[in-house]
């Protein structure tokens, strides 16, 4: 039976007058109103602007690209390389694509209601960038969404994500776990022993990840982690400062610090300088990523070079269809040890 605009309105409790500024956008509405509205849409898959029996297959020219932090060169890298694939001749017609990046904050709410807004649009595609949260809650809902769009004819792209399984949704994941195992390998090959982890929000996948790359090489070298040398906090420089200094109060004897992303590097290394350590000298700094200022830090920034460019225009391609999806719908993308000058051999104690 068709969803009409009169059972979102009694599903939502509003007036229909009051979903169609909602969807329409033209006239003002109370937040609370409008995510009760956006919910109830949500919930009873209601199709915008006409019957939905007509156009549940149709799709728009629309492109959805879903970026944590547009700010953070890791996501605009991607979003960049995913746009220049899409746009050109292509959409409905011939005529031009339109991209539409969505910023979410990193909030897992926010992801699902641009995906909502995105399936009302009929989008023609979605890239959704990153990494995710780990909650059981938002997994099974991400799921739902993801197979919504793919049974309303919206290819879906997981660029630098985990797969999600049977959503239909094509998945190139980053091999976090190598790249940070060989990172720290590096580490502890020059004679580190004592190495402090400055990592991300506990609840995403990409921290998780590194962190248990770096935890496995620590394991393999017989070294025996001490919860000293890890601090938890969010991806950006403010966050490895504060995080540093943390370290150094927990173990002033540290000769190394691996950081979660570049950011966080660079603001270690602005601690340890104001503590009167050099670098590499007293401590050595790893970063990850290898984002585009890495090389030109004082000293160059040992990192892992994650492909971003390539594998933000290779989802574009797959997402406009000029590209086969890998074998099974998933394809592991690997870093690359970018050995610089802030990592050396440790001073003798």
């Amino acid at each position: 039976m068709t969803v009409t605009l009169a059972d979102v309105a009694a599903r939502a409790q509003v007036s229909p007058a009051t979903v169609s500024r909602v969807l329409n956008g033209n006239y003002p509405v109370a937040a609370a109103t409008r995510e009760r509205v956006l919910k109830a849409v949500d919930e009873l898959d209601y199709v915008l602007n006409g019957p939905a029996s007509a156009l549940a297959a149709a799709t728009s020219d629309l492109v959805g690209i879903l970026v944590n932090d547009i700010a953070d060169p890791f996501f605009g890298i991607m979003a960049s390389a995913i746009q220049s694939e899409i746009g050109g001749a292509g959409g409905r017609a011939g005529g031009e694509r339109l991209a539409v990046v969505c910023n979410t904050g990193g909030s897992p709410e926010r992801e699902l209601t641009y995906l909502t807004l995105l399936q009302r649009q009929r989008a023609a595609a979605v890239v959704l960038t990153g990494g995710t949260v780990e909650d059981a809650a938002h997994a099974a809902a991400m799921s739902t969404k993801l197979r919504k769009l793919g049974d309303a004819g919206t290819k879906v792209v997981l660029c630098g994500r985990p797969p999600a399984p049977d959503t239909g949704a094509v998945a190139l994941d980053f091999d976090h776990r190598g790249g940070a195992r060989e990172l720290t390998e590096h580490l502890i090959g020059l004679g580190h022993r004592r190495l402090g982890y400055l990592t991300g929000p506990k609840e995403r996948t990409t921290t998780r990840h590194r962190l248990e790359g770096h935890r496995a090489a620590l394991a393999a070298a017989g070294i025996e982690e001490d919860e000293r040398w890890t601090v938890h906090g969010r991806y950006d420089r403010r966050s490895g400062y504060e995080a540093t200094l943390e370290l150094l109060r927990r173990d002033p004897s540290l000769t190394a610090v691996v950081a979660a992303n570049d950011s966080v590097a660079l603001g270690a290394c602005a601690a340890l300088r104001e503590s009167g350590l050099r670098i590499p000298e007293d401590v050595s700094v790893a970063g990850f990523d290898d984002l585009p200022f890495s090389i030109d830090a004082v000293p160059s920034l040992t990192t892992v070079r994650l492909p971003l460019a390539e594998a933000g225009a290779r989802a574009g391609r797959i997402a406009m269809g000029r590209e086969e999806p890998p074998p099974g719908g998933v394809a592991t993308v690997r870093g690359e040890l970018m050995v610089r000058g802030s990592t050396g051999v440790p001073r003798a104690s």
